[in-house]
Formats: structure tokens, sequence, C-alpha cells
């Protein structure tokens, strides 16, 4: 076990790996008040356990791998809630983010990922981040085989799902 990290020690890792943590919670919560919840509970879970933090793996490793458990646990409760309610929030829709109104095929992409299964969203989420598939399978608790096999079938199913553009 490593000894505890001060506040500012702990302040500096989040600012540092901030991206990961909102990359995940975006991509499991729609909504932004969830989205909030599921980002102080990364916060929450990364401040538990680094003292458990194993050197011989990356940081940012950890770092996914505490922030993807918390928000497919959150995605989970989520779904199983909206089984038993319809909430409004169903019809409101969000607003684009600046990249996805800069290139509708973002905007796309992340339409199919959004209807992707936890497992093969985090995956796609891990790949398009430049993680190498050793990260990835070291993060997922999966091996490089399976990770490289997977990718390669979501790509060719993202890539039957995504519209042709016409080049003639």
């Amino acid at each position: 076990m490593r000894p505890p990290l001060t506040d500012d020690q702990f302040s500096a890792l989040l600012e540092e790996h901030k991206g990961i943590i909102y990359k995940i919670a975006h991509s499991y919560c729609r909504n932004a008040e969830d989205r909030k919840d599921v980002i102080q509970e990364i916060i929450v879970q990364l401040w538990k356990s680094h003292g458990r933090y194993e050197e011989r793996f990356k940081l940012s490793t950890w770092i996914y791998r505490v922030a993807l458990n918390v928000a497919i646990s959150a995605y989970r409760r989520e779904k199983k809630r909206n089984e038993r309610v319809s909430p409004l929030e169903e019809i409101i829709v969000e607003p684009a983010t600046e990249l996805e109104q800069a290139d509708p095929k973002v905007a796309t992409l992340r339409r199919i990922i959004d209807q992707l299964d936890e497992l093969n969203r985090a995956l796609m989420i891990l790949y398009l981040d430049d993680n190498s598939y050793r990260d990835i399978a070291g993060i997922l608790g999966l091996t490089e085989t399976n990770v490289a096999t997977k990718i390669n079938r979501l790509k060719l199913k993202i890539k039957e799902q995504f519209p042709q553009t016409n080049t003639d």
C-alpha cells in the first residue's frame, strides 16, 4: 500500500486526469445532473481507493478502471429505475456538444456508441481515446487478444450502421 496523498496531491491528480473522468461520465450519463453525481462518485471512489493503487500499473489505467466501474454501476441503476418509471427527461433533447455541431459525423458516431452495451461502449471509449490494447485489457480485465477481437467486431458493426456518404 502506498502512503495517503495530501489534499494538494489528490487535487493535482484530479486536474491532470480530469479528461478521463469527464469523458467516462459523459459517455454513460446524458442528463447533466446525473453526470455531476457520477463525477462526484468517481472522485469519492478515487479518494477512498488511492491507497490501494498498485504502482506497477499506469495511473491512467487505474483511473479508467475506477471511473468505468462507477459509471457502469450508475448506468445500471438508472436503467433499472427507468424500467419502472418513464421520466420526462426522455422527451427533453440535450443540446449537441460543440464538436458534434461542427461535424455531424461525430454526432452520428456518438449515437451509435450510445446504443452499445456497457462493455462494448467502454471498449470504444478507451479505443477512441488512443489507449493500447494492453492498457484496455488491463482496465477491463480482458486479454489483449479478446480486446483486439472485440474492437475489430465493433468497428465492423459501427461501419455497417454509419450512413454511407455518396462520393460521386
